[in-house]
């Protein structure tokens, strides 16, 4: 894990209360802006999903960087989160996080499990975004 990422999971661990982090990422994911209908594609679309997930990914400068949109609230917090906390980050550093940031946050607790399945579509897909542009 980074610094920065270490940094990231550190503030959000602050709130002792996961009911309350979530809520916090929940809000958080609120200020980010919705994906144009143009990237609402099915070319974007995370399979494995059960809400509709949308993920655009995007190498720029030896970094990955990472867009979301997601057609509830709840979800769309979550997989915000996971780009926040992989976009930045080489294809190396995204390969080599050991962690799950929603494990280390404690926010997958009450989760049913086809929504921990679908976040887990999400992290594979950015591990393969990152894996296919590893040489690069």
């Amino acid at each position: 894990m980074t610094d920065r990422q270490r940094e990231f999971i550190d503030d959000l661990n602050i709130i002792e209360d996961p009911q309350e982090r979530l809520t916090i990422v929940v809000d958080r994911a609120r200020r980010h802006p919705a994906l144009l209908d143009t990237l609402r594609t099915d070319a974007h679309r995370v399979p494995g999903c059960i809400s509709q997930v949308w993920l655009v990914s995007e190498f720029r400068d030896g970094h990955c960087h990472f867009r979301c949109d997601a057609d509830g609230p709840l979800v769309k917090g979550l997989v915000a989160l996971l780009c926040d906390f992989y976009s930045a980050a080489t294809p190396a550093e995204i390969r080599a996080a050991d962690s799950d940031p929603l494990t280390e946050l404690g926010l997958l607790r009450n989760l049913s499990p086809t929504r921990q399945n679908g976040l887990a579509a999400v992290r594979a897909a950015i591990r393969t975004f990152a894996q296919d542009h590893a040489a690069t």
